[in-house]
């Protein structure tokens, strides 16, 4: 049983700790509810591989840290903020079974590699601790600060695939729920604005659904995560199947 869970951030005052805290806290208990609850007359097809996660102030903490850390940023070409794939990405991984460490490492993942570099993975391994850090480095494809002297994209991006083969599950875990996340975004935009969604990354298509593809195999073949497994293997074979209808239609 694979549910899909929607928060919307309409309703809340991003510079306001408080309903942060409640936002937070609403995403957690969606979460728990989805892995330990079942429909009346279907068994839950998890519940062997799952135990409740108990999350901490230290969660509301990197909650109300990440909102801060992204907060002039918002989804590209949108202006959707930030903190919304975040959340997303973490309730994902909560859904996926990830501890407390892990779920706080979903919410900081693109801190590093979108605002300060290694001087903020310096900061998240003060605040959250050296597992929390290493996740978070391990998701990342660049530590410098200037976002100018970053490595071409292709080669960011294949120096982080053949880093993903031979990393912990935990860092991993974080990784595909991410991917995931973005995914489902790019196959929504599909849907509604057909090819034009291309228009606003910088690397092609074909560029694109290769990198998604390539993270996908390396899931099914070294994650032990059947519920992101089965997922990205969905998300990602739609994403192909629409640019390939799209492009039959031209």
């Amino acid at each position: 049983m694979n549910e899909k869970f929607f928060f919307s951030l309409r309703d809340v005052d991003l510079d306001n700790d408080d309903q942060l805290h409640a936002f937070a806290t609403r995403v957690w208990s969606q979460a728990i509810s989805a892995r330990t609850t079942t429909n009346d007359n279907e068994p839950n097809e998890r519940e062997n591989e799952m135990t409740t996660t108990i999350l901490t102030q230290r969660y509301a903490d990197a909650v109300s840290y990440a909102s801060d850390l992204h907060a002039d940023q918002t989804r590209k070409s949108t202006l959707i903020p930030y903190i919304s794939h975040l959340l997303g990405v973490s309730s994902l991984v909560l859904e996926a079974g990830g501890d407390e460490d892990m779920a706080i490492a979903a919410l900081l993942h693109d801190g590093p590699e979108d605002q300060g570099g290694q001087s903020t993975l310096d900061d998240i391994r003060a605040r959250f601790g050296d597992r929390v850090a290493h996740i978070v480095e391990g998701c990342s494809d660049s530590l410098t600060e200037d976002p100018d002297a970053k490595a071409p994209w292709k080669e960011r991006k294949v120096a982080y695939l053949a880093h993903l083969q031979d990393t912990d599950d935990d860092t991993r875990t974080v990784s595909m729920a991410d991917k995931l996340h973005n995914a489902r975004a790019i196959v929504t935009d599909l849907r509604i604005s057909g090819p034009t969604t291309w228009d606003r990354f910088n690397s092609s298509s074909e560029e694109i659904l290769w990198y998604y593809t390539e993270i996908l195999n390396i899931g099914l073949a070294r994650s032990s995560n059947a519920f992101l497994k089965t997922n990205l293997q969905a998300t990602v074979t739609e994403m192909t199947d629409l640019n390939r209808a799209h492009r039959e239609q031209q």
